[in-house]
């Protein structure tokens, strides 16, 4: 059975930490600030939350597409669509990353999620 490791970053930035596709990343936690970073939620999204389910290789690209796993969208069916595309957008955006080689060797194959969060209103 594969490990799951969980990237739980609520919010919409972290600390006003924002990371450049092209710095080397030594953690998981560096790995969840810097797709963070790139999430841009869409207008009037009220009290919604997506979390995505996503590998990653050894050198930093993804394994597949990123995949909802739990969704509270506020609104109707293309307001749920908007929101999930944001974030399967920011995580797209936001690859490849520049993994440390000690983050790499410990992270390809590994399952993840994350958890992206509208600003509270």
């Amino acid at each position: 059975m594969k490990r799951v490791a969980k990237l739980v970053i609520a919010g919409v930035m972290s600390a006003g930490v924002v990371y450049a596709s092209a710095a080397t990343l030594n953690t998981m936690d560096d790995v969840g600030t810097a797709i963070q970073s790139c999430w841009t939620p869409p207008a009037g999204a009220g009290d919604s939350t997506v979390t995505l389910s996503f590998s990653f290789k050894r050198d930093g690209t993804l394994i597949g597409p990123p995949r909802p796993t739990a969704a509270k969208v506020a609104g109707d069916d293309k307001a749920r669509k908007a929101f999930i595309d944001a974030a399967i957008a920011a995580v797209k955006n936001c690859t490849p990353l520049s993994l440390s080689p000690e983050l790499s060797q410990g992270i390809a194959g590994n399952v993840f999620t994350q958890q992206f969060v509208s600003p509270k209103q």
